[in-house]
């Protein structure tokens, strides 16, 4: 303290001394600033001193090198052959043919196949920072009718400077003068080095080593229901002996389909497939589908009917233009230290993660030459708040926080859950329902919406037209759920899943391992048949005020199994009224979260004879096979006179009748029974 008070005396006395000092923090502060803008100079020469990006051409190839990558592709297909990445000759597997390690394919009309092999290579970008290359192919109604899917391909391969990777995109036309045609598949498709890439990386729980691919031939497995479900009885790798592979198990919706791929052990490589955005997707963000499986295979899905069967709209009429394009996704790779401890796997898919974080920010990319891939400058915005208005919940209009809200093709409400031919842009409310979705493509759509908690579908009853440069406030917009009366009961809840019911362990000798967490626990094998067990001498039975529906309440409606067949199954819902306004009208919400080749009938009071109601034979989606907690969204409002109820005891009837197989069934989102209206 003395000295400190010491030294204050001698500056107040000695300013010549002060002086001395302040310059001598001054050097230090400016000495360190330009040690910052050193560091910096340094950083921004290195990044100049990044190889660029060269081209070269033969006969037979075409291949891009930027220092990190070497991209190979056949001149002649715009097939990709191979990807050169440090120790790695070729991730892709040189044991297949040409046409069988990264290329495009399609699936058209009755189950038709077409790899989309190309015919000329056009060099849209060449320079020291990016090479873009375009193969294309036109379709000649002489020459390709019956032969190659009716529709003209651009497929546009991408390498930056400085970028460890190939970005992919495609642009598909179809003229008014092709012929009709279905679409059932579209994507891109990756066959990596079989004797290196063994480990799979789905998300951040989803992980692990891998069967191969001979695991899946007969003499190493059991084929279970479906041929792509088979128990490993003699793999290779021991440890995963017992163990079920089935590729569907791997589905993960659109909008957390962002990032998946395999690490090579030994060479510490990692191989990722990014997809910065879904807007380019069908279904919604919602729709489910395939990532990598056993191969060791990884794939970039833009075009399927899976969780939804036919119902999706992928008939493209005659004498209707359409033009579409899908991408761009990143080919990522990466490398770090091997180590025996596996840490390197952690350190992979940590950069991986933070690769696409960097590629999301970079949404929509500004190198993209097509005239088909607009950028920022060229999209919109349309922003609003989102309320809910629900008079027998709430007297106030309640704020729809978290609510799924979206521009997509017009249509009526919910209709972008199969809408296929456009984009979509979808975003999540905040906690007062307010919502931006940005980056918007210019075109003709309808805002639709579904709140959590709340059954049907939002629709805006006007179109939003988007034009470059356009931003656009809708204002308050005011959700009115269906409701013809006061809740009664209520089993569920309105999430468009069925992830709250009662999801039955695994029977122990059907187990995926990669699924060991309870968010995954819906898509182990053979669920479906726990039912039987679960309820061996009779069908459920739910009683309102005593069961609970996530220990009551079966996650699937699936058919009994009796011995080698099956049968229709009967729900019974039980509950008691104090009092019933026989003249008054009762409402049954009965809202679906999936359907396959399925039919409900309601019956009240009366357990036999003709159903009060039925949904008539619905759904395609499979999604009880293919290990999806939900398909397609349906909601029913099944008006019910009060003469059919009592005061006292009342019980109704759920029959799922169709029992050909046992993936004929339902999954309910949630059912609701309203009184009169008050």
């Amino acid at each position: 303290m003395e000295k400190v008070v010491v030294l204050n005396q001698t500056h107040s006395r000695h300013p010549l001394l002060w002086l001395i000092i302040v310059f001598q923090f001054s050097l230090l502060f400016f000495s360190a600033f330009s040690a910052e803008i050193t560091a910096r100079k340094i950083l921004k020469d290195k990044s100049k001193k990044s190889p660029k990006v060269c081209l070269e051409k033969t006969d037979e190839k075409v291949i891009i090198n930027n220092g990190l990558v070497e991209v190979t592709i056949e001149k002649s297909t715009g097939h990709l052959l191979g990807i050169k990445y440090k120790g790695i000759d070729n991730v892709l597997e040189t044991e297949n043919d040409n046409d069988n390690r990264g290329y495009w394919d399609i699936v058209w009309d009755h189950e038709m196949y077409d790899k989309l092999a190309t015919r000329h290579v056009i060099i849209i970008t060449q320079s020291d920072e990016l090479v873009e290359l375009s193969f294309t192919r036109v379709w000649n109604k002489t020459k390709d009718h019956g032969i190659s899917a009716p529709v003209s391909v651009d497929k546009r391969y991408i390498v930056r400077r400085g970028v460890p990777g190939v970005y992919m995109y495609g642009i598909f036309k179809r003229r008014k003068y092709f012929p009709h045609t279905y679409i059932h598949q579209l994507r891109i498709v990756f066959k990596l080095k079989e004797d290196k890439f063994h480990f799979m990386a789905l998300s951040d729980t989803q992980q692990r080593i891998m069967p191969r691919r001979e695991d899946r031939e007969h003499s190493h497995c059991q084929v279970l229901a479906y041929p792509e479900a088979v128990l490993l009885t003699n793999p290779i790798n021991p440890k995963l002996k017992g163990e079920v592979d089935d590729k569907y198990q791997y589905s993960i919706e659109s909008k957390d389909n962002k990032l998946h791929g395999w690490i090579a052990d030994h060479d510490a490589v990692g191989f990722w497939i990014i997809t910065p955005s879904d807007e380019f997707r069908t279904g919604g963000p919602h729709k489910q589908d395939l990532t990598s499986h056993v191969g060791p295979t990884a794939l970039s899905m833009f075009v399927s009917n899976h969780y939804t069967g036919k119902d999706i709209a992928e008939f493209y009429k005659e004498r209707v233009a359409w033009k579409k394009a899908f991408g761009p996704v990143l080919i990522y790779l990466n490398s770090a230290t091997f180590d025996h401890a596996h840490r390197y796997r952690k350190s992979l898919w940590k950069d991986a993660k933070k690769r696409l974080s960097k590629e999301i920010k970079s949404w929509p990319y500004s190198f993209a030459a097509s005239k088909d891939y607009p950028h920022a400058d060229h999209r919109g915005e349309v922003s609003g708040q989102l309320l809910v208005r629900d008079k027998y919940l709430h007297k106030q209009l309640m704020k729809a926080k978290s609510a799924f809200v979206g521009l997509a093709a017009p249509g009526r409400a919910g209709s972008w859950q199969t809408e296929g031919k456009g984009y979509q842009f979808w975003t999540q409310t905040d906690k007062a329902g307010r919502f931006s979705i940005k980056n918007v493509r210019r075109g003709k759509y309808n805002l639709y919406a579904w709140v959590h908690g709340f059954i049907g579908n939002y629709k805006l009853d006007r179109n939003v037209s988007v034009h470059t440069g356009y931003k656009k406030n809708l204002g308050t917009l005011i959700y009115d759920p269906p409701r013809s009366g006061p809740t009664l009961w209520e089993i569920g809840i309105p999430d468009r899943t069925a992830a709250e019911f009662f999801i039955p362990d695994p029977n122990p000798t059907f187990v995926n391992s990669i699924l060991n967490h309870d968010d995954e626990k819906f898509r182990q094998y053979g669920l479906w048949d726990r039912c039987s067990d679960t309820y061996p001498h009779h069908d459920l039975v739910f009683k309102v005020g005593a069961s609970n529906y996530s220990r009551d309440w079966f996650f699937a409606h699936v058919p009994r199994r009796t011995g080698n067949d099956t049968k229709a199954t009967t729900w019974k819902i039980k509950f008691k009224l104090q009092e019933v306004n026989k003249s008054g009208k009762y409402t049954l919400q009965m809202a679906l979260a999936a359907a396959n080749f399925a039919e409900v009938q309601v019956r009240i009071n009366k357990p036999d004879g003709s159903p009060h109601f039925t949904t008539n034979r619905i759904g395609y989606d499979n999604a009880v096979a293919r290990h999806g907690i939900h398909g397609l969204y349906r909601l029913y409002s099944i008006n019910v006179p009060g003469k059919r109820l009592r005061v006292g005891n009342n019980t109704i009837f759920l029959t799922q009748t169709r029992c050909k197989d046992e993936f004929m069934a339902v999954m309910y989102d949630y059912i609701r029974l309203e009184g009169p209206a008050v």
